[in-house]
């Protein structure tokens, strides 16, 4: 339950706890549609590196063995059906997320790709899950763990619903701190990426909104120690393209 006063990071805006949600979910109900797209434009297409390094990482079998995969915030489906076409027969994805509108583009995705039958989409809140405990063998997140309001919670999600030996794998911007491409990447951030928002989706609040969340989401080692708190071991990250992003590895044992 939300304490009388509570804030938190909307951006560079402080706002009351119980507040970001909805206003997290405007702004994906506003760039769904465009939302793929958008991370071509912005990434130069490195999103796509970004992403294989992840399914490297995950290591899904190739044969009949039974594997589950929940992908949280996920609702386009990029990181499942990577995954999916990586597997072999065994292999399942349940994909949730909170907001409507990416769930909708997932699935229709996942029947133009025949992914339907192996990649499920679930409407649901990172921070209460309903799934039972201990019911995937690994649990995966690409940039949305930023959005989420309350992170510890998410965290601590996460591990209960992981099967003891399960990974948990987490794409997310990172801290640029090599010389000069730290300036030049604020400066891409905040004076191209809203305009060419506004261009592409007419939204540049949204994307304003985006490139924010990420100056606020806490450096790897910081983001490490909240998810040793959640009960994860074997906690490493490794930084791409520069500290652009960081892949943020952890065991449930």
């Amino acid at each position: 339950m939300d304490r009388p006063g509570e804030t938190t990071h909307f951006g560079f805006r402080d706002v009351p706890l119980g507040d970001k949600q909805t206003l997290v979910n405007d702004v994906f109900h506003s760039v769904a549609s465009r939302y793929d797209l958008m991370n071509d434009l912005m990434s130069g297409g490195l999103h796509r590196v970004w992403k294989d390094i992840m399914i490297t990482a995950l290591d899904p079998p190739r044969g009949d063995r039974p594997f589950a995969l929940l992908d949280v915030a996920g609702g386009t489906g990029d990181i499942a059906f990577r995954a999916a076409k990586a597997a072999g027969a065994g292999f399942h994805a349940t994909v949730c997320d909170i907001n409507t509108n990416m769930l909708a583009v997932g699935r229709e995705r996942a029947a133009k790709q025949h992914l339907d039958t192996r990649v499920d989409f679930v409407e649901g809140n990172a921070e209460a899950l309903a799934f039972a405990d201990r019911s995937f063998d690994a649990y995966t997140v690409a940039f949305g763990i930023r959005n989420v309001p309350r992170i510890d919670l998410a965290l601590r999600e996460a591990y209960r619903v992981l099967k003891p030996g399960s990974r948990f794998l987490c794409l997310e911007f990172s801290t640029v701190e090599m010389p000069g491409l730290d300036k030049l990447y604020d400066l891409f951030s905040f004076k191209v990426i809203p305009p060419l928002g506004r261009m592409v989706t007419g939204d540049a609040e949204s994307y304003q909104y985006l490139v924010e969340s990420i100056r606020k989401f806490p450096k790897p080692a910081a983001f490490a120690d909240m998810i040793r708190d959640a009960g994860f071991s074997r906690v490493s990250w490794q930084t791409l393209s520069g500290g652009i992003v960081a892949l943020h590895s952890s065991w449930r044992l």
